[in-house]
């Protein structure tokens, strides 16, 4: 079994106009699907992908009530839906309250789009609430390519700021600890009970760093991610599956800590 971790997809009626803003955002970045979720099935399918986890972002706080809408109306076995909650919606802690009564598993915040830094203390409500329900939180980590003159919001310190405040907090770091931030992801996050997916690692990180991290971090705290539509995840797979560590490990990366993570 493999389980994608990270990706991506929009409602059918936005979807072309998401994907079109996304490029454009990214420095025109290829992508492999159209964003929508039944082309991202097929897709997966191809690449020989068997689960996939979306990661909804509410980029704003009037958009969070839609992108839940979307995230619950579309969740089944094989796409599993994430949804999302604005950090300075004042609606934000019933909203996590409705995501984890709708039967979703996980919240997805990012810090650049939603324009927080991750550990400030305005957050730790949020934080708190999904510990307490649960839920799993992904966070986007490190430098964003839509966003390379801005401060990076997201560190591997902040993160661990926020794992030593919220004890049980289920958090998964996307891309290997963060973009750009190997050293710190190395010293901050490398063997603690944070989880660290591997989106990207294929397209940012050279195989040394990505080799390094992997083989530092504790096999039970690494999940396979792709970030798709924005990689191909037969490539990412490919990427992990070449690196010089033990089949045990890969298994943990590609399946065993997904099932555990989502109860599945």
């Amino acid at each position: 079994m493999v389980i994608d971790f990270h990706t991506h997809a929009f409602p059918d009626r936005i979807a072309k106009k998401a994907m079109e803003t996304l490029t454009i955002k990214s420095g025109n970045v290829p992508s492999f699907t159209d964003g929508t979720i039944s082309d991202t099935k097929v897709k997966m399918k191809q690449w020989g992908i068997d689960k996939f986890v979306v990661c909804n972002i509410a980029t704003n706080t009037k958009q969070q009530t839609n992108v839940n809408n979307f995230a619950i109306e579309n969740n089944s076995s094989d796409c599993i839906m994430f949804g999302s909650v604005h950090p300075f919606s004042p609606d934000a802690l019933s909203e996590l309250d409705r995501i984890k009564g709708a039967g979703l598993k996980g919240v997805k915040l990012h810090s650049e789009y939603q324009n927080f830094y991750a550990d400030d203390k305005n957050v730790f409500p949020i934080y708190e609430k999904i510990r307490d329900l649960g839920l799993v939180m992904v966070l986007h980590g490190g430098t964003d390519i839509g966003y390379l003159d801005t401060p990076v919001k997201c560190t591997p310190k902040s993160v661990k700021t926020v794992s030593d405040n919220f004890k049980g907090l289920k958090i998964v770091m996307a891309h290997l600890g963060g973009y750009k931030e190997t050293t710190e992801t190395l010293e901050y996050l490398c063997g603690k009970d944070i989880y660290l997916d591997t989106s990207v690692a294929d397209l940012y990180f050279s195989r040394e760093n990505a080799q390094k991290i992997i083989s530092k971090h504790g096999e039970n705290y690494l999940l396979f991610g792709s970030d798709c539509p924005w990689d191909d995840s037969g490539k990412s797979y490919r990427f992990i599956e070449s690196l010089n560590i033990s089949s045990q490990k890969k298994d943990c990366i590609f399946y065993k800590n997904a099932k555990f993570l989502l109860g599945i």
